[in-house]
This record gives C-alpha cells, sequence and structure tokens, in this order.
C-alpha cells in the first residue's frame, strides 16, 4: 500500500496574548518560526511544509528564509481551524500534520513517528505521548493522556489521571503526558473543524476532547523526549540554553 502523501503546516499567528509576535522572536540568530520549519525539513517525511499566518510580516519573514506562507484568516479559533483553512484550498494530500509553531526544540524523529501512525488506514486521526515524570502528575499545565491497549486515546485530561485506588499498583500503569501535535486525513479535518465545541472541551480547555466527544478515534504515538515551549519572552533563554548544552551555541 503506497504511503500516505504528508503535509505539515506550521499556524503562526503574530497576535499572540501572552507574546506579541512570537513567530518573528529571535533565538540564535534565527526567528521561531524558522527554527520550527527547519525541524520539519529534517524529519523528511512531509511532501510541503507550509506557515499558517494572519499576518504579513509573517508570510515575509518565511519567504526570506525560503519558506511557503498562507494567509489566512485572523479569525482561525484554533491552530487546528487554521490548518483546516489551508486544507480547503489545496488538493492531493492526504493527511496533514499541525506542528506547533512554539516548538523549536522539536525533535524531527517525533515528527517521523507521528507521520508513520497512518501507515495504518484505520487511523483518522493521531497524536504524541511521552512518559509523564512523577513531578508532573499534579500539575494541570501538562495534559495526562490514558490510553487504550491498542494505542488509541480514551482520555485527556489535566487532572491526575488514572487514579490508583490501592497501593502497590502504580508501577503496574504507565502514566503519559500529552504533546500536542496532531495529524490528520484530509476529510477527518474538514469533518473537526465543522464540529461544535464540546462539554467536556470547553471544561477541560483541551480541544482533542472535541474529536473525542463527537466519536472519532485518536491514535498516539510514544516517545520520549520532552521539549521547551516558547510560551512568554522569558522562555527564549530557556531554549538558548538548552541548545548552548547541546553545544549548538558558544
Amino acid at each position: 500500500m503506497p504511503l500516505p502523501r504528508t503535509a505539515a503546516v506550521i499556524p503562526a499567528r503574530h497576535a499572540s496574548t501572552r507574546f506579541p509576535g512570537k513567530p518573528l522572536a529571535r533565538i540564535a540568530g534565527k526567528t521561531m518560526v524558522e527554527h520550527v520549519w527547519r525541524r520539519c525539513q529534517e524529519a523528511q517525511v512531509f511532501s510541503e511544509v507550509l506557515v499558517a499566518t494572519e499576518d504579513v510580516r509573517i508570510q515575509e519573514e518565511v519567504t526570506r528564509f525560503g519558506g511557503v506562507a498562507v494567509m489566512t484568516s485572523p479569525t482561525c479559533p484554533t491552530g487546528t481551524d487554521r490548518v483546516a483553512e489551508v486544507a480547503r484550498g489545496r488538493s492531493g494530500v492526504d493527511v496533514w500534520v499541525n506542528v506547533q509553531g512554539d516548538e523549536p526544540l522539536l525533535d524531527p524523529e517525533a515528527l517521523k513517528v507521528l507521520a508513520g501512525l497512518f501507515q495504518d488506514p484505520a487511523v483518522r486521526m493521531g497524536t504524541l505521548v511521552r512518559p509523564l515524570e512523577a513531578a508532573e502528575v499534579p500539575s494541570p499545565h501538562v495534559v495526562k493522556a490514558v490510553l487504550a491497549l491498542n494505542g488509541d486515546a480514551l482520555y485527556f485530561s489535566r487532572a491526575a489521571l488514572p487514579f490508583i485506588r490501592e497501593a502497590g499498583h502504580e508501577g503496574s500503569v504507565r502514566r503519559w503526558a500529552h504533546i500536542g501535535l496532531y495529524g490528520y486525513r484530509h476529510e477527518t479535518l474538514l469533518e473537526l473543524a465543522t464540529l461544535p465545541p464540546t462539554p467536556l472541551e470547553e471544561a477541560e480547555k483541551l480541544e482533542q476532547l472535541r474529536a473525542l466527544e463527537h466519536g472519532l478515534r485518536i491514535r498516539c504515538g510514544q516517545v520520549h523526549g520532552k521539549t521547551v515551549a516558547v510560551d512568554v519572552p522569558e522562555d527564549v533563554a530557556r531554549v538558548e540554553e538548552v541548545l548552548r548544552t547541546r553545544g549548538l551555541l558558544p
């Protein structure tokens, strides 16, 4: 069976509440959007890598470093909606991968794992998980994933799930942290973008719960690396420190 033709879309919004202009923030001499674009290129699994933006300044920057930017509506409520807007205007793509635009340290191998999930024709939507660290269990900022035996997601939550009722069973249950990357079959992406918000999604503020509540299965690929997302300006120094420890900065 031929491999599905897979494209990556990097939603890059200039109007970030906590960090306006975040995609254009410079990290080790390159803008953040260029770092993320290069990680996608290094994965070598995408037929094309597109940046979806609502701002001409980001479009100009993407053109400068040799990428392709697609202008999308400034009113897109989520990254999924922005990716869907790109998908509606293009044909010939079987799978779309939504790559977070604030992950400059994203491991290209993780993107390979996500794209590889769609070699199974039964997979309509995919995402990634990693082992949850003990210190992360009580944190609502680390989203937990509960998986079925076949790797499909049963639930995502900010709560410390699963609950271990009796002592001694901790080692028998694997705990997973969710990584916010998504892949979708073309028709699944367009369907998802038309579905209304759901009660659990709004309660937990987790958009992937919309898919589960509407009966869409999500296959989870398992990886092991942690990333450092850039949410506020102070995170730029954290990313540069990681690059320095890796010998990529003086």
